[in-house]
C-alpha cells in the first residue's frame, strides 16, 4: 500500500537538508505555514540569516528552488 506523504513533512524534511548550511552560518529558517490551496510555503530566516543582504538570494534561489522540485504542490515561497 502506498501512503502519500503531507506536503508540510515534505517541506519540513527539504528543509532539514538545507539546515545544517544555515545554521554553520549562524542563521536558520523556521517553517511558519503552507497554504494548500494557493501552494505557497511562508518561512521565515533567523539569526545570522535574517539579517544577511544575500538572505532573499538564498531563500528565492537555493530554499525555493528545492522545495519546489521536491513538492511539485509548492507554487512559491513567501519569506516573514
Amino acid at each position: 500500500m502506498d501512503t502519500v506523504m503531507d506536503p508540510r513533512q515534505k517541506i519540513e524534511d527539504v528543509l532539514e537538508t538545507i539546515r545544517p548550511a544555515l545554521r554553520s552560518d549562524g542563521g536558520d529558517v523556521e517553517f511558519i505555514d503552507y497554504d494548500t490551496d494557493e501552494g505557497i510555503v511562508q518561512l521565515r530566516l533567523v539569526g545570522a540569516c535574517g539579517s544577511c543582504p544575500v538572505s532573499m538570494l538564498t531563500l528565492k534561489q537555493g530554499i525555493e528552488r528545492r522545495i519546489m522540485m521536491a513538492v511539485p504542490e509548492v507554487r512559491g515561497i513567501l519569506a516573514l
